[in-house]
């Protein structure tokens, strides 16, 4: 018979909550500088300047290919060996989560400008208008709101690889469960706890998503 018991980790419950919005700091500022790199790498894989699309697709192919928590892991132990800098838990957790969220992006976005009438672009070219006003006003903002879903996934997916950062130490909604479990010998309750936020999180995320969905589609 399965009891519970979740009076001995009441007390504890707001130190799970203090988690939140470390996770939540990941997740924002990691998505949002993964944002713009995406879209400068995106420009890169679509110019007719074949470095630059060899650099972008390069980029792509290591940082998709290899796992988040080798590349979070790499970046936190191996940055002191290479460069001789002390980084912290929370640079490395920001750093990584960036990097791994721009190769992700970039292809979203490629697919958003690929998605695009070509025709705009050469209506935009035969009147004239410079390359870089023509993706910054015409292309790219059509290409956001093709790739909108994409970009949802991609958050909610960053949300929960933000966990990632509790095995170097991050105090993450995870890492306060498990000191929670550790010390007071009950794992599931804390656990089922910190489960709980990440669904109530992602929901919410989700459902943020819909509703720009339904604005874009409005406008």
């Amino acid at each position: 018979m399965i009891i519970l018991d979740f009076e001995r980790i009441w007390p504890s419950v707001p130190y799970i909550l203090g988690g939140v919005q470390i996770t939540l700091a990941y997740t924002l500022i990691s998505l949002c500088l993964g944002f713009l790199c995406g879209a400068l790498l995106a420009l890169c894989s679509v110019s007719e300047m074949r470095p630059f699309k060899v650099f972008s697709s390069f980029y792509a192919s290591v940082f998709r290919g290899t796992p988040v928590l080798l590349q979070l892991t790499l970046i936190y132990y191996a940055t002191p060996q290479l460069v001789g800098y002390n980084i912290s838990v929370w640079e490395a957790g920001i750093l990584s989560f960036t990097l791994n969220s721009a190769a992700y992006l970039s292809e979203h976005f490629r697919a958003g400008i690929e998605a695009v009438d070509k025709g705009q672009k050469e209506a935009a070219l035969s009147l004239g208008i410079p390359y870089y006003l023509m993706m910054k006003d015409i292309i790219l903002p059509q290409a956001i709101r093709n790739s909108l879903p994409s970009f949802v996934n991609e958050a909610i997916c960053l949300l929960k690889e933000s966990a990632l950062i509790s095995v170097i130490g991050g105090a993450d909604i995870l890492r306060r469960a498990t000191i929670v479990a550790n010390e007071k010998y009950i794992f599931f309750e804390p656990l089922l706890i910190a489960g709980a936020l990440y669904y109530i999180l992602v929901m919410i995320l989700a459902l943020f998503g819909k509703f720009l969905e339904q604005k874009l589609k409005q406008s």
